[in-house]
């Protein structure tokens, strides 16, 4: 009986500590959801590099009702200007926040289909399976906000 009362404790505290570090956690797979359609646009990789910053990459680009995807970035400049979609890194620089760990700064977003990068803030649900996104240019009022949803 003793036993199993320790075994209970124990498998009760794993879990515990899983569930923490999975609600905090960003690296995977999230699709995008176009905040102005509602319609998902692709799925985007978070990694998380040795220095501790996040980035994320296209690895699918969803077709949408009324609208064929673009191959290429037609509209970014420099070194991206018509580079495949596919495979681009669209979210760099993250960091997590020191104050509120389901809280990340410091980045920035590409928006593919017109060439613009923004400032970005993002935060994680407690179930760690949405993802709030918070484009900006300067202040975070003047922006758009897009929820994205873990797929792994």
């Amino acid at each position: 009986m003793k036993g199993i009362k320790l075994f209970l404790l124990s498998s009760s505290i794993l879990m515990a500590s899983a569930s923490v570090f999975a609600t905090t956690d960003i690296e995977g797979t999230w699709r995008t959801i176009d905040d102005k359609t509602g319609f998902s646009k692709g799925i985007v990789e978070i990694t998380k590099s040795g220095d501790g910053t996040y980035s994320g990459k296209i690895v699918e680009v969803i077709p949408r009702p009324g609208y064929t995807p673009k191959a290429t970035c037609e509209k970014c400049s420099g070194a991206l200007k018509n580079q495949p979609i596919l495979g681009m890194t669209v979210l760099s620089g993250m960091k997590q926040s020191s104050k509120n760990e389901r809280e990340f700064t410091g980045g920035r977003i590409l928006d593919p289909l017109t060439g613009k990068s923004y400032k970005t803030k993002m935060k994680l649900n407690s179930s760690g399976s949405r993802l709030n996104m918070r484009g900006y240019v300067g202040v975070e009022v003047v922006g758009r906000s897009q929820t994205w949803i873990r797929q792994d």
